[in-house]
């Protein structure tokens, strides 16, 4: 008799909708709390990732606030030091996803900088924790620099090399 070991599942088979990088600033606010200002990474219609110096833990319900939408009801998914994925209680409509995204399509050289610097600490968290934030991280520092670069691109801030 053979058995078969189950793999658990993968950040990535878990998200159930695409995820766009951007850099905005948003408050997050835990009830009895005072507001804490965040900087949000990126965004699915279902969630967010966001950086925040200090804020709610792991399964925390908080209200969100970006410029430009309704604020939102979140659960903090997973936490740890400054990095945080939220859920939103209710999913944002395609329209308004797509219209928040509007003014962010090209990320300027500034937020590209940040985004290489979110990829470069999540990195070092990532070889540093010792649980299942490890996975998380790994995954959010690779998705930074992925998208460092791409923006980079758009930008002409790098040259392709000659081989």
């Amino acid at each position: 008799m053979t058995q078969t070991a189950t793999k658990p599942e993968a950040p990535a088979d878990r998200r159930r909708a695409n995820r766009a990088a951007l850099r905005l600033n948003a408050t997050m606010r835990e009830a009895g709390r005072g507001r804490v200002g965040a900087k949000l990474i990126d965004i699915s219609t279902h969630g967010c990732r966001i950086e925040a110096s200090s804020g709610a833990s792991t399964e925390a319900w908080i209200w969100l606030s970006i410029a430009g939408l309704e604020t939102q009801y979140c659960r903090v998914v997973w936490r740890c030091q400054e990095f945080a994925g939220l859920e939103f209680a209710t999913p944002l409509a395609e329209p308004v996803l797509e219209r928040l995204l509007q003014d962010q399509k090209h990320l300027s050289e500034a937020a590209i900088n940040e985004l290489r610097d979110i990829a470069n600490r999540t990195h070092r968290l990532s070889a540093r924790e010792n649980s299942t934030d490890t996975e998380t991280l790994a995954e959010l520092s690779q998705r930074c620099a992925v998208e460092a670069v791409v923006e980079a691109f758009r930008l002409g801030e790098t040259k392709p090399s000659k081989d």
